[in-house]
């Protein structure tokens, strides 16, 4: 005999064995769908492919020689690249977004509805329209006229400032109560503590969906690197995930390993940040 519970909706949830095995499909095929890719990748890149059309789930004499071989390739200094880019990068991107978004969000000034207009227009250009003006500002660096192409600083630089994390923060602040920043200065407070001491700490879910964001869309970078690196030994992972898929000399195996190694650390980030960023999207869903 079948028990039928009420959802949050209002509808009825039958808890009956027929019920539990339509889940069962229903979720192993989900599974099938969304983490039999990802399965395949991680299997296939300790196998030795010869066809990138016949993966397998199924383990068939593991072996590291794909990884070696893409080490030999110079994919472990790629890696680094991107590590370094993604680092600084992303530390540049949340320092700009947290200072932009309190000014934004706690301080009226002349043309302020104009900033957020061009700000929003950031977002509705497409990349390939900016490429050339930014190879001709990184040429040429206005006011310090430092030439940027060809070094890591080029693809750093142009990551500072992202519409997104910069509009998350500035509406996250805005539901930051201003009576907190009334009692701290009558306290004696001072803009910088109140900026560091009450506002920042109130910020940590849009600080964890920001970094999340950031990191994934600074590690998938392709065209700006691509734009930027005159020689190999500035290229990151992406870059080199090219190199190796048009060399005639590596198998397909090798690529395996070394998509791979660009897909763990977006995986470990959102593992690790989970929490935050799943905090930070209901603090918006419930002020929004």
């Amino acid at each position: 005999m079948s028990a039928a519970t009420e959802t949050a909706l209002g509808l009825t949830e039958s808890k009956g064995i027929g019920a539990r095995l339509g889940k069962l499909v229903v979720y192993t095929g989900l599974f099938v769908v969304f983490a039999g890719p990802l399965l395949a990748l991680l299997v296939s890149s300790f196998n030795h492919v010869s066809d990138p059309t016949q993966l397998s789930v199924v383990p068939s004499r593991p072996t590291l020689d794909n990884f070696r071989i893409a080490f030999d390739h110079g994919v472990l200094r790629y890696l680094l690249n991107s590590f370094f880019v993604v680092g600084f990068g992303l530390l540049l991107q949340v320092a700009v977004s947290v200072l932009a978004g309190y000014a934004l969000a706690r301080k009226v000034f002349p043309l302020m509805t104009l900033v957020m207009v061009a700000i929003l227009a950031t977002m509705m250009l497409p990349e390939e329209v900016l490429a050339l003006p930014l190879t001709l500002v990184l040429a040429d660096l206005p006011l310090l006229h430092v030439n940027l192409m060809g070094t890591l600083a080029g693809m750093i630089v142009p990551l500072g400032a992202w519409a997104f994390s910069i509009l998350v923060m500035t509406e996250f602040m805005k539901d930051v109560p201003r009576e907190l920043e009334e009692a701290a200065r009558i306290d004696g407070a001072g803009e910088l503590r109140i900026f560091a001491q009450i506002i920042l700490p109130l910020c940590k879910p849009a600080l964890g969906v920001i970094g999340v964001f950031g990191f994934t869309m600074i590690w998938d970078q392709y065209l700006l690197p691509l734009l930027v690196a005159t020689n190999s030994s500035a290229f990151t992972l992406p870059l080199a995930l090219r190199t190796l898929r048009i060399d005639p000399v590596v198998t397909p195996g090798v690529v395996l390993a070394a998509s791979l190694l660009a897909l763990l650390p977006s995986v470990l980030v959102f593992l690790f940040f989970q929490r935050s960023f799943a905090r930070g999207l209901t603090s918006g869903a419930l002020k929004g």
